[in-house]
């Protein structure tokens, strides 16, 4: 049986990238996309110039401008980095239709119906993006997509430099585990620090190490994942092109700039993410069984609640009355709260029967659908109810 051809494309600092489209003058300079440090903001992208001062994407602004003091930071717009997104998604469009997007700037392509060596496909598709967006990109190619994605980042790990890496490298079937062995443990999929450190307490330091140890002593450990990443240690990855993910849940949470006890802004920041969940739902055409809630307090105790709806919805205002009821039976009116979010879950296709005579609920369904279609047009901003105007002093920290 032949082997599968999977690309990963990543976009190199895409943020970043699109902005020195619209801004040529940062071409070379340290900048980023990110907080400002006085809201307790982070880093989403930096260039490769800042990325020479030690600066990363997710570091705390503060520090980064401690490590960069001439580093330029600038907010971003969703949109933009969106609109560009689409553009690259529909570029790789053009050479398979199995497309997996796994984030804005990531995607898989399974390309194993072409007779051309994968590597070239790649360098066509990096040449295709250049030329017509005048983005940079890296690829990744193997037989599937773990070692694909690992083999992107690798042939990134090895840039230096102020400029993006735009890295090729391929993996050759049969090659996998030769490739993975020396590579430490954390680059595999699932492996996160407390694994890493328990499978450093047994001398396991490497993926090669790793694929040596037995899987059923593996198993022993970690249960059923033992099988898991005894496969990916060897580079076995059977995982399909996923087209369409199914979204399990959709939220929107709000970081504080300061930790706040006015219930008024507290209730206002509710109804606005409750809205903007409800915006999702429906430009999905999705509806939601379930809401719930998450609050942060200042010492960073997480605390959350849920409560299921007597019905499916995707409105405005049932899901924030379930939100503020939520949080009211959660917060005692005194302690601060550094952070706030409402999400929902249980989600279903939308299912509506028009009936014969208005009711509240269908009004609500048509002053929904013209809000949403004058957002779509203009902006989300261009129309607000205003009990969830966004307050000051807040963070969205969902886009």
């Amino acid at each position: 049986m032949a082997s599968r051809k999977v690309i990963h494309l990543d976009l190199d600092a895409f943020f970043c990238s699109v902005e020195e489209l619209r801004h040529p003058e940062l071409r070379g300079k340290p900048f980023a996309v990110g907080g400002r440090p006085e809201t307790r903001g982070v880093i989403a992208s930096c260039s490769y110039a800042a990325r020479m001062c030690g600066v990363h994407s997710a570091m705390p602004t503060s520090r980064a401008l401690r490590l960069c003091p001439s580093l330029i930071l600038i907010s971003g717009e969703h949109g933009h980095y969106s609109e560009y997104s689409r553009k690259v998604m529909a570029i790789l469009g053009r050479y398979s239709g199995l497309i997996e997007q796994v984030s804005i700037d990531e995607a898989f392509l399974d390309v194993s119906d072409l007779a051309r060596p994968g590597v070239e496909i790649a360098r066509d598709i990096q040449q295709a993006i250049r030329q017509e967006l005048d983005l940079p990109c890296s690829l990744g190619i193997a037989s599937n997509k773990l070692v694909a994605k690992i083999a992107t980042d690798a042939g990134k790990a090895g840039h230096r430099g102020i400029t993006p890496p735009c890295a090729i490298l391929e993996v050759p079937a049969g090659g996998e585990a030769d490739f993975l062995a020396p590579m430490p443990v954390q680059a595999l999929w699932g492996v996160g620090p407390k694994t890493a450190a328990r499978l450093k307490s047994l001398g396991i330091h490497t993926i090669g190490d790793l694929a040596r140890d037995p899987e059923q002593k593996l198993v022993k450990l970690f249960g059923k994942y033992g099988h898991d990443i005894s496969r990916h240690a060897r580079g076995v990855d059977n995982s399909p092109i996923e087209p369409e993910h199914d979204i399990k849940s959709i939220s929107q949470e709000t970081t504080f700039d300061r930790d706040i006890a006015d219930a008024v802004r507290l209730h206002q920041v509710l109804r606005n993410q409750s809205e903007k969940v409800a915006f999702r739902l429906r430009s999905k055409n999705l509806t939601a069984t379930t809401v719930r809630i998450k609050v942060r307090w200042p010492d960073f105790l997480t605390q959350s609640r849920q409560l299921t709806l007597p019905r499916a919805t995707n409105q405005d205002t049932v899901i924030a009355h379930g939100a503020l009821t939520l949080f009211d039976s959660l917060w005692d009116g005194k302690i601060k709260v550094r952070l706030i979010g409402v999400g929902v879950s249980g989600l279903q296709p939308e299912i509506w029967q028009p009936s014969l005579w208005d009711t509240p609920n269908d009004k609500e369904r048509r002053l929904l659908a013209a809000m949403d279609e004058l957002k779509d047009r203009y902006g989300r901003k261009i129309v607000q109810r205003g009990a969830a105007l966004k307050p000051k002093n807040t963070q969205d920290d969902d886009p």
